[in-house]
């Protein structure tokens, strides 16, 4: 028996649509499965965010340096918070792009003891300081205009991840990373968990 023009139509989209929700359900459960960050103890979360189980963290490296305006500053200054490390640079689209969101949720949470610090790379201190200006940043950024210091997060974060993202939590150890730029929800709800714990 032969079919209809428009009923052949109708089959070979179910039939499509049942192939993308197959492999789309095949995507997600080897997602869930394998997890990311090369074997660095991250686990598979949702879209670029990773979270690091307790018993699985490591610390974070020491880093110091000048601040874009010129001040020492260490991560150990801030022992006993939660910081939250964004790499980023004035020549990159996504940091532009998140960088709203950093500041609001810095504000948000400083009082909950979580201080924000910048790791800027590769830039130009002209540039950076009027990206600064421009979004209305106030917390501290390191200069790193060689990528050195980015370089010693190599273990938790890939050298070219710009922007990325990492959540140090109050041992200072790694809790949770994201690559590439992060939003409100996103970013609100790895740094509400982290601050949440409790030693």
């Amino acid at each position: 028996m032969r079919t209809s023009r428009p009923i052949r139509r109708v089959l070979a989209v179910v039939g499509a649509l049942t192939c993308a929700v197959l492999t789309l359900a095949s995507c997600t459960d080897s997602v869930a499965r394998t997890p990311s960050g090369d074997g660095q103890g991250f686990v598979s979360g949702g879209g670029t965010a990773s979270v690091i189980e307790v018993a699985d963290r490591v610390p974070a490296p020491h880093v110091e340096g000048v601040t874009l305006q010129g001040e020492a500053l260490s991560l150990s200054d801030f022992a006993g918070d939660v910081i939250v490390l964004n790499v980023w640079g004035s020549w990159c689209a996504p940091c532009r792009a998140e960088a709203p969101t950093l500041q609001e949720v810095a504000k948000q949470t400083r009082r909950d003891g979580v201080q924000f610090v910048g790791l800027n790379t590769r830039d130009q201190a002209a540039a950076a300081l009027a990206f600064e200006s421009r979004f209305g940043i106030h917390y501290p950024s390191l200069v790193d205009s060689d990528g050195q210091l980015q370089l010693a997060f190599s273990e938790s974060l890939p050298p070219s991840a710009i922007p990325s993202t990492l959540v140090i939590d109050r041992d200072g150890q790694v809790a949770a990373r994201v690559l590439g730029a992060t939003d409100y929800t996103q970013l609100k709800g790895l740094v509400d968990d982290v601050a949440a714990e409790t030693k």
